[in-house]
Parts: structure tokens; C-alpha cells; sequence
């Protein structure tokens, strides 16, 4: 694919809609396009957090290991990010994730994805929307699960 052609699909995605055209010709140009096939794993819960991964086509599935073995706590589909929570936080993948589907994607490295943050603000605040809205998804979730265990049968 061309860089131009690149470009066109980032600017669909919601984070980076607001974003120049230069902008995201650098950013596509420093991030390397990977390809998963359906039941690859993009990274693995533990793993070292030197990524984020742009979903721009195809579907995975969040798991995370319990034990009673892994769980499917989300799914994330196309224009999503993923993989940005281990960079923010200096911590190990909190998921493993698993494509539904083959995946085409943009694998941003931790320098340069860090360098996006810090060069535009409208970017960070997009990622925040999206980590309060996973929090909030997990919130809720939790909330019902602990409601339905704390029911008398």
C-alpha cells in the first residue's frame, strides 16, 4: 500500500481525524504495517509493552487469563487502538490479543507513539476518551458480575 493511501485510512480513524496530512504521512511512514491471520496473537498478556497496534481492518478479541483459563473480556474491530495501556503505564500487557479475523494494522512503536502525545494534544485527548470509556465498560461489568455472584440461589 501507498503512503498516500495510508494516510486517507488514518485520517478515517477518529484519533487521528483531526490530524495534517504531514502529520500522519510521518506517523505512517515510522510505523510498520503487520498482518495477522484469524487466531494469531498480536502480543500476549506479560509481554513487554513496545507497541501500539492501529486495527484498520479485521476483528480480535481481548483475553485475559483467569484461573479457570483465558476469558474473552472485549472485542475491538476496525479504526480501534490496541496495546497503548502497557506503554502509558511502563507496565507488561494486562491482555493477550488474539485476531478473530485477519487483521491488517499499524504497529506504532513506544517512541513514536509517545512522541505523538506529546506533539498533539488533541490525540491525547482522544486515547484519554478512550481509556475512560474502557473503564467505564469494565466498571460496568464487573458491577454486574458481582451482583449476580452476591444473588441467593
Amino acid at each position: 500500500m501507498i503512503l498516500k493511501d495510508e494516510v486517507r485510512i488514518l485520517k478515517q480513524v477518529p484519533l487521528f481525524a483531526k490530524m495534517e496530512p504531514a502529520k500522519l504521512k510521518l506517523l505512517a511512514f515510522t510505523s510498520d504495517r503487520v498482518s495477522f491471520g484469524a487466531d494469531e496473537i498480536l502480543f500476549h498478556q506479560g509481554d513487554v509493552g513496545d507497541a501500539a497496534y492501529l486495527i484498520l481492518d479485521g476483528m480480535a478479541d481481548i483475553l485475559v487469563d483467569s484461573p479457570n483459563g483465558q476469558i474473552k473480556v472485549a472485542e475491538i474491530e476496525h479504526n480501534s487502538i490496541v496495546g497503548e495501556m502497557s506503554i502509558l503505564c511502563e507496565a507488561a500487557r494486562n491482555a493477550t490479543v488474539k485476531a478473530q479475523t485477519p487483521i491488517e494494522a499499524l504497529r506504532i512503536h513506544k517512541d513514536q507513539f509517545l512522541k505523538l502525545l506529546a506533539d498533539f494534544p488533541e490525540v491525547t485527548i482522544e486515547i484519554m476518551r478512550v481509556l475512560a470509556d474502557r473503564l467505564s465498560q469494565t466498571t460496568i461489568a464487573l458491577t454486574e458480575a458481582r451482583s449476580q455472584k452476591q444473588r441467593p440461589e
